[in-house]
């Protein structure tokens, strides 16, 4: 049986889903193909990023479930879930090695989760912070 690595990334209102397996590199998200599904090379390249930092492009194929959020917030819960996946694969080395994935990754600041997501709106404001236009007569 193949050995599966996987690992959950969120972002903003996105959650993704990812499962790594040996093979050739081949990214499917949501059953299409990365660059199918992708609107952008930009987000393509984004999501990569990890893979690209570890020398990891062609070894692995991923396949990906996404949910919530827009193309942005799912490229970077997708990125998320790929940097996890990489550390689930690389758990044995020693994180204080210069070539452990770990301090890569750390480093290229991919480990870390982004907190912003967007501010509740609040009553008598028409957005989180915008207020109506003041009159004065």
């Amino acid at each position: 049986m193949k050995q599966v690595w996987s690992a959950t990334g969120r972002r903003k209102r996105s959650v993704a889903q990812v499962r790594m397996t040996a093979g050739k590199g081949k990214i499917t998200v949501n059953g299409v193909d990365v660059n199918e599904y992708m609107p952008y090379a930009v987000l393509v390249m984004d999501l990569k990023q990890p893979l690209t930092a570890t020398n990891n492009e062609d070894k692995f194929d991923i396949e990906v479930t996404v949910k919530g959020g827009g193309f942005s917030g799912q490229t970077g819960a997708i990125r998320l879930g790929i940097t996890r996946a990489l550390l689930e694969f690389d758990k044995d080395s020693d994180p204080t090695s210069e070539t452990s994935y770990r301090k890569i990754l750390k480093t290229a600041g991919f480990v870390t989760r982004d907190p912003r997501v967007k501010e509740r709106k609040k009553y008598g404001l028409k957005k989180a912070r915008r207020a109506p236009q003041f009159s004065k007569r």
